[in-house]
């Protein structure tokens, strides 16, 4: 899978087939996607990966969206048309769909959005038209391949201003370390790391920019290792 080039060049970041997916099939009820979860996302895009795995792992179906921008209109077909009950967005077009037709979403069950701020008046508009669906914030980068937690956000009255990235999803751990990564006392600044199975193995041919951004775990079981985000 690779980065998304925010240094200006993609770097390629190698996976374990032993643990692909590197997020759980519990990140994706097999209540929702035993209906159909939509692939929209370019295939090089690492949120194509719980779009395609996430339903054929717990018995569901693919819904593979026409070969054009997602729209109100065209996700209001998709829902009538192929009983579409899941959904990922990138936090950008989240929160213009929420703007353009909050109720466009009527008919699933859940949203997944994330690879940005989750806007929190967005994820408001949002629940208060469509009653019964649930917009969960997904946060994860690359190197951790789509999501390391999750937050299920269910009613528009309880969504706080900041819309917290959540918990870690199985087999992560999640670590906020100081400089000398230590623990950071609650309440404190401190530096976001990944750990757990869906850790990718590093930079393929980058062993320096390994070496920074994937570090040994002190928490975890030996020969561990947890990816440096970069995010306080």
């Amino acid at each position: 899978i690779y980065t998304s080039g925010t240094t200006g060049e993609p770097k390629p970041s190698p996976y374990a087939t032993a643990t692909w997916p590197p997020w759980p099939p519990t990140a994706a009820s097999p209540a929702v996607c035993a209906t159909g979860c939509c692939l929209h996302s370019p295939v090089a895009f690492d949120a194509a990966t719980f779009e395609v795995w996430g339903p054929l792992l717990t018995g569901g179906c693919v819904v593979v969206a026409p070969s054009r921008p997602l729209d109100s209109a065209l996700l209001r077909r998709l829902v009538r048309d192929t009983g579409l009950s899941a959904l990922w967005l990138t936090a950008g077009l989240f929160r213009l769909l929420a703007q353009d037709a909050p109720d466009c979403f009527t008919g699933l069950r859940q949203v997944w959005t994330g690879g940005d701020v989750v806007p929190a008046a967005a994820v408001r508009r949002v629940l208060a038209a469509c009653p019964g669906l649930t917009v969960v914030d997904g946060y994860g980068p690359t190197e951790t391949t789509t999501f390391a937690t999750s937050s299920a956000l269910t009613d528009a009255a309880t969504v706080p201003d900041t819309v917290p990235i959540g918990h870690p999803l199985d087999d992560m751990r999640v670590h906020v370390l100081d400089g000398r990564l230590r623990p950071v006392p609650p309440g404190c600044p401190g530096e976001l790391y990944l750990a757990g199975e869906g850790v990718a193995r590093g930079y393929l041919g980058r062993p320096g920019d390994t070496a920074a951004r994937f570090l040994a775990d002190p928490a975890g079981p030996p020969g561990s290792r947890m990816y440096r985000t970069g995010d306080l």
